[in-house]
């Protein structure tokens, strides 16, 4: 079961999400996909939150207040975070997590540490929780089969772009190869003609 979230901290709203637990974890982990911030409470257990970017969207680009609202709500469903003031929660994309079988489940472990940020709460907000949980909806999902189908689709475009740019290619070398049988057709009638006058001339002197 996964947990949504809809944030209206931004225009359009936006949705995050959680496992419920550390086993429903394991699956974000496995087959997040690459558009997606991984949200946790620093060096305690808590949810793991996700917010999925759009294409062609970075981490730079998320506006502070969506990241606010991402980070709140890790803090709310950590049994510790939520206790405490001067929490720092820590958030990157998901191909910079980093999962081995030695590690316990729910556990997770960073490619680059430097590409992990931070932001640090000093409270609770209520607030931003109250109309959080207000959107929250409870839903059965096929991570595999998304994730799949997500690749699927990529591969289906990268197709299409190969294509596009192989035809682009096709037609300016029909192009190229036109305009050099245009040059070579235009010197062919200058010569033509300068032989053409040449005769002419030599004609003439022989007639006199």
């Amino acid at each position: 079961m996964v947990f949504y979230f809809t944030s209206t901290a931004v225009d359009p709203p936006v949705t995050l999400f959680m496992g419920m637990d550390k086993f429903e974890n394991e699956h974000l982990i496995k087959w997040g996909w690459p558009e997606d911030v991984w949200f946790h409470v620093d060096k305690v257990s808590s949810a793991h939150v996700y917010l999925r970017l759009n294409p062609g969207e970075s981490l730079d680009s998320v506006p502070q207040t969506l990241i606010e609202d991402a980070a709140q709500l890790v803090k709310a469903n950590s049994i510790e975070g939520c206790k405490m003031n001067d929490v720092d929660v820590v958030y990157t994309m998901w191909e910079n997590l980093h999962k081995t079988e030695s590690m316990e489940v729910g556990q997770i472990g960073f490619h680059k540490q430097k590409e992990v940020r931070k932001i640090r709460l000093p409270k609770k907000d209520t607030n931003i929780i109250n109309r959080l949980n207000k959107t929250k909806v409870e839903k059965e999902v096929d991570f595999r089969g998304e994730r799949e189908q997500r690749d699927k689709e990529e591969r289906e475009d990268k197709k299409k772009k190969m294509k596009k740019i192989e035809e682009q290619k096709k037609e300016e070398e029909k192009k190229r190869k036109e305009e050099a049988e245009l040059r070579s057709y235009s010197n062919l009638m200058k010569e033509e003609k300068m032989k053409s006058n040449k005769d002419g001339g030599s004609d003439s002197d022989d007639f006199m």
